[in-house]
């Protein structure tokens, strides 16, 4: 079993930055891809970014492109999400989750373990 605790989410004005974290526990997650998604008000959860096993191959939703990027920390057993530029769209509870591969992987299927989410809210 892994455990995932996301932190880092709060209220900021459009144009500001957040810095989201996922740290892992139970097991290591050095071997799977790790990715992030988000959920506004309604039942959609959607895909953010995703990163492999190494950090060497991210992927990203449109919505975060140039914007956003996906790190990891393996060491700590850690990913980041660093949040630029943000919008009133990108208001939304984030969560991380783990691939059941090595791969960043985009569909929600694709993962196994799911944080509890933080909540990120941009004001206009």
């Amino acid at each position: 079993q892994v455990q995932l605790i996301e932190s880092g989410g709060g209220l900021v004005q459009a144009g500001g930055s957040l810095r989201l974290s996922c740290a892992a526990s139970g097991r290591t997650i050095s071997r799977y891809g790790m990715g992030w998604f988000r959920q506004a008000p309604g039942p959609e959860r959607d895909f953010v970014a995703a990163i492999n096993w190494s950090g060497g191959s991210t992927v990203y939703a449109d919505s975060a492109k140039g914007r956003f990027t996906i790190s990891r920390d393996n060491a700590k057993n850690t990913v980041y999400l660093q949040m630029n530029s943000l919008k009133p769209e990108d208001t939304a509870v984030y969560y991380c989750a783990v691939a059941q591969t090595p791969w960043g992987l985009t569909r929600i299927k694709d993962y196994d373990y799911w944080g509890q989410g933080t909540q990120v809210t941009v004001s206009s």
